[in-house]
């Protein structure tokens, strides 16, 4: 037996279907039982549009071969146009206004109240015979809002769309779209299998006319939602300055050529804004000349007998209604098309194939003629001057028409579009909300304390920051609309390339991190004193966190005159700062007695840089200060990657998973590093539009830190351990920078800031240490506490290889990057 029904990844017949559907409710209990994740389903749709944009590629010459036999193999680069990621990606903003819209986040972050769309369930799609696309693209909407997808397709069809969903569902090693997706063939007279998979639905979609809607809805059960995707009716409304030129007129004809008016979008009438029966005809027999200058109708001979009467009968009443002056007629010798004036306004429905009204409607009367039939309108494609746009679309709204466009692009649409005055995502959705107490008043997501979020894995070859700025370089326009350049601490600046979407999602993201962090939106009085200017992007992007959490901001940016700013501190009683800590810290030593005295710092948020263990205590110690925590990591190029909770200590971070998959590989070599030991950072952004930043090798070194944190999130944690420039190969010797810190801190009771200076001389290197001078102990002190902790960094000075020195100077004049004010941990000057 035939097997051309498609069932949860496999193929099977009409008994092993007909078995089926009498389980199908506890089939979709087993599907919904594990979520879906958007991306998941992104990345399989956007390598599905990848490989039918490929007239080579494998998959596409599979699915060519169940085509209809009078259907176009650029139907297939079609379907591929809509199903790319940015296409997909911009409906789900749209509609649901967030790329993941299932998640349950904050709304208002000054609340412990979460939202999301859900998924209703199960969705059961009868889809209408002789049309490609709708299928597949019906359940790929039901797919994007989570649910489970019961297709009937006519037993006339192809295998055209359970075969494209099984491509689809094979791009998903997870098995989660496999799992949602059933397509069944089977003519509509097999009624016990309607009734089987609308009984168990939560929403059944008809395309159809009214009578493929009745046939369904004696299926649907009480409070299930029947989503009509009826036949509809569009026109054109055309003033007088429009009508009078030429290029409307062809633009309109256009209109009506494409598609053989079959579309719902198609005009089968033509409004004129006048009362003048004369202009009426006049405006007909021009209008047929445009459309006799148009290629011939191919398709007008081959008009089955039902389509053949009613195209006859109408042109043949047109015809005797000649005689009582109420209409004119244009027609092709060969019947190819038919222009009917009429001076009756009542809308009128066309045969198609080219057959189009034309009748006279005055703006005046426009609510009244069409509101009667407001159920079946659609679009109105609109010739208008400048003036009478916004009027004449106000007027057609209010009709009951549900979209307007320009003529000539009544066939167009855009990625997330309304249809037929409702968004299809949220028809296929709940709105859910969890309100909670404040012992969630740290947690962003709930999701977050349900599961781990799962991201296909990462692939391709590890690239480095020279490969990244050179795809940057071939970033498209579209896809570039922000631009930051990196503060150039450890080399040149880098620029880096957003879009508005992606940089959106990423300060959602990063506002959600300093909420775990202890970000009270509600509370907090914050200064934001990031260096600002350059192109450089921590300003702003804090700016924008700050902002989507409703935060009290003072964006004074980082300056110069610490005096000023602290004053502007304790004028507006701030409590919380973001900035660097280098930054930071040269302000609150410069201005101490005066913030002391102040003493309302309760918070610092850092980032960029990180404070030691011993700046910590001081800070507590000294201002009184109660949280100082990361405000995030992350990088110009790729964004916030890891965030800090309440739980976190030092380098410590989060992961953000939501965004990011993380590898962590050996410094010799591009394998895995084995559990809890240290290795290079390697991440991978799943929601960047335009870009491939798959493992990106950041320069950093961490480690995993095993087991779920004591917050009860599933999101992966690592510890920080530096950069790849802090390790210096100096005098045949590797030396660490952070060993230096570490040092400095535990045996010699420092706890400023510390840099590095390289330099080479005649037969030997030297290494200069640079600490400031208030608080620091003895440099002398210090050398020896570098020499007695550091055996490689002794052995290299006993070795007559290198000169060590340790150097006291102001804060102010250490190395610091122009750009982002980042202290230079380490500075070769070395040729």
């Amino acid at each position: 037996m035939t097997e051309h029904h498609y069932w949860q990844g496999a193929f099977i017949g009409d008994e092993e279907a007909g078995r089926r559907l009498a389980a199908l409710p506890e089939a979709v209990e087993d599907a919904l039982g594990t979520p879906l994740e958007t991306e998941t389903l992104l990345a399989a749709c956007d390598a599905l549009a990848t490989a039918l944009a490929d007239p080579g590629h494998p998959v596409r010459a599979r699915l060519a071969r169940h085509l209809p036999d009078d259907e176009d193999p650029a139907v297939l680069t079609e379907l591929g146009g809509m199903l790319g990621r940015r296409e997909l990606t911009r409906k789900l903003r749209r509609e649901l206004g967030d790329a993941a819209p299932q998640r349950l986040n904050r709304p208002d972050a000054r609340e412990t109240v979460y939202e999301a769309w859900a998924p209703v369930g199960l969705v059961a799609h009868i889809a209408p015979g002789n049309a490609a696309t709708v299928a597949p693209l019906s359940v790929i909407e039901g797919l994007l809002a989570g649910n489970v997808n019961v297709l009937k397709t006519s037993s006339g069809d192809t295998l055209l769309t359970q075969h494209l969903l099984a491509e689809l569902a094979a791009l998903d090693p997870s098995g989660g779209i496999a799992s949602r997706v059933i397509v069944l063939r089977f003519p509509s007279a097999r009624q016990e299998w309607l009734r089987m998979m609308c009984a168990p639905a939560d929403a059944v979609a008809v395309w159809g006319g009214e009578s493929a809607v009745e046939g369904v809805a004696a299926h649907v059960p009480a409070g299930c939602r029947l989503v009509e995707w009826g036949h509809r009716i569009s026109f054109a409304y055309l003033t007088r300055d429009a009508w009078d030129d030429a290029a409307t007129l062809d633009a309109l004809a256009g209109d009506v050529c494409l598609y053989e008016q079959e579309a719902c979008a198609s005009p089968q009438v033509v409004y004129l804004d006048t009362e003048d029966e004369g202009e009426v005809f006049a405006f007909a027999e021009r209008f047929a000349g445009v459309l006799a200058a148009r290629d011939g109708n191919p398709g007008a001979h081959d008009l089955d007998p039902a389509e053949e009467a009613e195209v006859t009968t109408t042109e043949l009443i047109a015809r005797l209604e000649e005689h009582l002056g109420l209409t004119r007629v244009f027609a092709a010798p060969d019947g190819s098309w038919r222009v009917m004036a009429d001076t009756r306004p009542a809308l009128t429905a066309s045969p198609l194939h080219r057959s189009v009204w034309i009748k006279p409607l005055p703006r005046k009367r426009l609510i009244g003629t069409l509101r009667p039939m407001r159920r079946y309108l659609q679009t109105v494609g609109l010739g208008a001057g400048r003036t009478d746009i916004a009027e004449l679309a106000r007027i057609a709204l209010a009709a009951g028409v549900t979209r307007v466009t320009p003529v000539g692009s009544m066939h167009t649409s855009y990625s997330g579009e309304p249809h037929d005055g409702v968004y299809a995502l949220q028809r296929y959705s709940r709105r859910v909300a969890v309100r909670a107490d404040e012992r969630l008043a740290t947690v962003a997501c709930l999701d977050d304390l349900a599961r781990p979020v799962a991201l296909p894995p990462p692939a391709g070859p590890l690239l480095g920051k020279e490969e990244v700025q050179e795809r940057g370089r071939h970033v498209a326009r579209a896809d570039a609309e922000l631009y930051f350049r990196s503060g150039g601490t450890t080399g040149a600046p880098a620029l880096s390339l957003f879009s508005y979407d992606d940089y959106d999602t990423q300060m959602h993201a990063a506002a959600r991190g300093l909420l775990a962090a202890g970000y009270d939106p509600v509370r907090d009085r914050t200064a934001n004193l990031f260096y600002c200017g350059g192109m450089y992007g921590s300003f702003i992007s804090f700016f924008s966190i700050l902002e989507r959490l409703g935060g009290v901001q003072l964006p004074l940016a980082a300056g110069p005159d610490h005096r000023a700013t602290a004053e502007a501190l304790i004028a507006h009683e701030a409590d919380t700062l973001f900035g660097m800590p280098s930054y930071l810290w040269q302000l609150l030593h410069d201005q101490a007695d005066a913030l002391r005295a102040y003493g309302g710092i309760r918070k610092i948020f850092y980032g960029g840089e990180h404070f030691t263990d011993e700046q910590r205590r001081a800070l507590k110690e000294t201002f009184g200060v109660e949280v100082v925590r990361s405000l995030t990591y992350g990088s110009t190029d790729l964004g916030p990657l890891g965030y800090q909770c309440a739980e976190s200590t030092g380098g410590v971070h989060h992961l953000h998973a939501d965004l990011h998959t993380m590898e962590i590989l050996a410094l010799d070599s591009d394998r895995p590093v084995p559990p809890g030991e240290t290795g290079r950072l390697v991440f991978s952004t799943h929601a960047r539009r335009g870009q491939d930043l798959g493992r990106y090798v950041i320069g950093d070194l961490g480690r995993a830190v095993p087991g779920r944190c004591p917050c009860g999130s599933h999101a992966p944690r690592f510890e920080l351990r530096g950069r790849l420039g802090d390790v210096m190969r100096v005098a045949t010797y590797f030396l660490n920078h952070r060993r230096f810190v570490a040092l400095a801190e535990e045996r010699g009771g420092y706890r400023g800031e510390l840099q590095i200076l390289l330099a080479g001389q005649d037969a030997r290197e030297r290494l200069t240490v640079r600490v400031e001078r208030s608080g620091a102990p003895d440099p002398e002190r210090l050398r020896e506490v570098f020499l007695g902790g550091y055996p490689e960094l002794r052995a290299a000075v006993e070795e007559r290889l290198l000169d060590l020195s340790v150097e006291a100077v102001d804060g102010s004049s250490l190395d610091r990057s122009p750009t982002s004010g980042k202290l230079r941990r380490v500075v070769d000057t070395r040729g």
